[in-house]
């Protein structure tokens, strides 16, 4: 689609053709996790008693990796919530590596 409305150039495109061509050996393989879907720093209030509360999903089953990458897509997230989270439930060693690919589908849209 953004190739079409001129957004992307044709060698945008071919970039994406080649990376296609070798995502499978890209990403870590784990069991699939029920996740957010849409977690950005919107979409987490926190009322005047400090309790937090998660608005607005997509939910699905899927990588833990894509709602950690979405959460550093706008900001909003802490130092402290990467901590607690690598704590109680670590993620594959590279994740940080992979959060611009986790991030690709969600830029696109925007973008479109």
């Amino acid at each position: 689609m953004a190739t079409d409305k001129k957004l992307l150039t044709s060698n945008d495109a071919a970039s994406f053709d080649r990376l296609y061509k070798n995502l499978a050996g890209l990403f870590t393989e784990e069991e699939p996790s029920l996740i957010h879907g849409d977690l950005w720093g919107g979409n987490y209030l926190v009322d005047t008693e400090e309790n937090p509360y998660l608005i607005d999903p997509a939910v699905s089953y899927g990588n833990r990796e894509f709602d950690i990458a979405m959460t550093t897509l706008f900001g909003g997230f802490s130092d402290d919530f990467y901590r607690a989270y690598k704590e109680a439930f670590p993620l594959a060693t590279g994740w940080e590596g992979r959060v611009d690919l986790w991030n690709l589908y969600p830029l696109l849209v925007h973008l479109n």
